[in-house]
């Protein structure tokens, strides 16, 4: 496996890491237990070094998961979690950032995740209520005080990094990214080159839709998938966008590559300072994404990618209209 450096931070991780959530939120019934400790394991033995995941999954199954998995290999690979929800009673109770809450979150995770320090600590979402001043500066106490090494935020606007890097500087951003979502090229891509901060896409694969494992016959339990909730999840949207997956097959079989390895390899070429997190609980999708990070594409053929998929209208926004307030700010 490749590695790359998340900008000027210092933070080498491999080129492709594993998102983390889907194994036990927001992705149905999670699966069992072991058989996603022995995932994660396996995902180390391939390669990976670069695990994400975050307080509010489950809420703290998942760091205990993958704390758990991961204990045997702590000085092998780098593990993210995220703060800034409240959550009460086992749910995620609305946001909070204050920095009492954000030092208790760092203590509570490092016990669930059996490490000594967090390789990167992720504001999961701004929070309107804390000045991103005081959340840089509530992480930086935790560096100096060696229980964090790395600051990251997800889903915020240029305006947010560059207050945010001016108290303490942040080593990555993370927010959604894919051949179905390319907005941060404008919107964030110029600040992140410029600040020399690395980018982590979540959701390189559409939640899953790039693979062709999903069409308009697909349900979802609305009950343990987000995608139940999401516009681009309708039957009519999801029936509508085929013709990407189709375009990214058809492109697949000129270089012997499944529809995801060419989301992937894309992502990947985009920015030699970009890390993706896809997710999955199989070890088959785990070893066809891994592929991917050895797939290249000559300059001819980025640009007929590029040009074959802008000219597809997509449809269906990625949130609904009341979450859409809260990111890109």
């Amino acid at each position: 496996m490749h590695l790359r450096k998340l900008g000027t931070s210092g933070l080498e991780v491999s080129a492709l890491g594993l998102g983390c959530m889907g194994m036990s939120y927001h992705r149905g019934p999670a699966p069992d237990r072991d058989a996603m400790i022995a995932l994660l394991r396996q995902a180390v033995a391939l390669g990976v070094t670069w695990f994400d995941t975050a307080e509010v999954y489950g809420p703290f199954v998942n760091e205990a998961l993958v704390g758990e998995a991961l204990a045997p290999f702590r000085d092998e690979v780098a593990v993210a979690t995220k703060f800034g929800f409240a959550c009460e009673d086992g749910r995620p109770a609305g946001l909070d950032s204050r920095p009492e809450r954000i030092r208790r979150v760092a203590e509570a995770s490092l016990r669930r995740l059996r490490r000594e320090r967090i390789d990167l600590f992720y504001q999961h979402r701004l929070d309107p209520q804390v000045p991103v001043e005081e959340v840089a500066g509530a992480v930086q106490d935790l560096i100096r005080a060696g229980k964090v090494k790395h600051f990251g935020l997800c889903e915020v606007g240029a305006e947010t990094i560059r207050r945010a890097h001016a108290v303490q500087p942040l080593a990555a951003v993370q927010s959604e990214y894919s051949l179905m979502w390319r907005e941060p090229e404008t919107t964030l891509f110029p600040t992140l080159e410029a600040l020399g901060i690395g980018f982590v896409p979540y959701s390189p694969l559409g939640r899953g839709f790039l693979t062709g494992a999903l069409d308009e016959h697909t349900s979802f339990d609305g009950g343990n998938d987000n995608r139940a909730t999401l516009p681009r999840f309708t039957a009519e949207a999801m029936k509508a966008n085929r013709v990407l997956v189709d375009l990214l097959a058809a492109f697949g079989r000129r270089k012997g590559a499944s529809p995801a390895q060419i989301a992937l390899a894309w992502v990947l070429a985009q920015r030699a300072w970009i890390a993706p997190i896809p997710g999955t609980t199989r070890l088959a999708r785990l070893e066809e994404n891994l592929a991917a990070a050895d797939l290249t594409f000559t300059p001819e053929e980025l640009r007929d990618l590029d040009l074959a998929v802008s000219s597809i209208p997509l449809q269906g926004d990625r949130y609904p209209a009341e979450q859409q307030s809260q990111i890109g700010r």
